[in-house]
């Protein structure tokens, strides 16, 4: 977030949004949009050739760092009422601690005004919302609003945020790996079974993109990669421990080409079906059972 002194407020306002279609537009203050009511969609341009659409609904909200363009867009079918509040740092003023002084005493605080990715989406057990309620109508007192007042509530805003996004990516991890240990099973249960991305990610119901990223980074393998692994374990297994001909096995593992099948199997294994049965089976009269 770039912080440094203190947050100053300086836009706040509640809307109803119908029908609303905003220009890709940026400036110099972190925002905070709220969904109060309703439901809305926000582009975020993080890069000019990248675009990302993000859904808010009710009790969810965004918080966008300075100078990312972004957009709304509402839906004439689904209003959407929201509370936004804009801010950004101003040196120090007054016997109020800096916000470095307040992130050195809280590491949530401190990760949160540390991170820089250009939005972040969270979800909200209302605390939020009352805490930037409350600071929008101390604003709204003018003349006779509290500078302390302010200050303190936009620091309780951040520092909650902060929790709420700690909150959010440690269930969000333990979600990731209950995802993973399901798309797992579901391989190991329909291998024989011609499969694509998106069968496996709705089995979980999740988006195949997705899937894909959490799959990747806690498995360190492509979901159709793992997949190509189970399928060549069970045909070394047909291969060493049945009679089932090397032209049948490709159907018992749901790989549709033999041709397929044997360049999969090699690169797998570095032999070709047929050297590998024959090598098992000498492996075997090289070293018979003991009875």
């Amino acid at each position: 977030m770039g912080a440094n002194g203190h947050p100053h407020v300086m836009a706040y306002y509640f809307k109803q949004w119908l029908g609303f279609e905003m220009p890709f537009h940026r400036h110099d203050a972190t925002e905070i949009m709220y969904t109060i009511q309703g439901y809305c969609e926000i582009e975020i341009q993080s890069q000019p050739s990248h675009t990302e659409k993000v859904a808010l609904k009710k009790g969810e909200f965004i918080i966008i760092n300075a100078n990312v363009a972004h957009r709304l867009l509402v839906d004439e079918a689904n209003p959407c009422r929201m509370l936004n509040v804009e801010f950004r740092f101003i040196p120090n003023k007054g016997v109020f601690p800096s916000i470095q002084q307040l992130a050195a005493e809280d590491d949530l605080l401190f990760a949160l005004l540390a991170s820089e990715a250009p939005y972040l989406v969270l979800r909200d057990g209302d605390e939020v919302y009352h805490i930037m309620k409350s600071l929008v109508l101390e604003l709204d007192k003018a003349a006779n609003k509290s500078d302390l007042m302010v200050q303190l509530l936009i620091t309780q805003l951040l520092i909650r945020i902060a929790r709420v996004w700690r909150e959010t990516v440690n269930s969000g991890e333990a979600q990731s790996e209950r995802y993973v240990k399901i798309s797992m099973e579901y391989l190991h249960q329909n291998y024989d079974r011609d499969i694509q991305v998106k069968d496996i990610a709705g089995a979980v119901n999740l988006h195949p993109g997705y899937l894909q990223r959490i799959f990747k980074s806690l498995t360190g393998q492509t979901l159709m990669a793992y997949l190509t692994g189970i399928r060549m374990e069970k045909a070394k297994m047909l291969l060493l421990e049945t009679d089932v001909p090397i032209s049948d096995i490709c159907d018992y593992i749901g790989v549709g080409s033999r041709q397929y099948f044997h360049m999969l199997f090699k690169d797998y294994t570095g032999l070709t079906p047929t050297d590998f049965r024959k090598s098992m089976y000498a492996e075997k009269r090289n070293y018979p059972e003991r009875s």
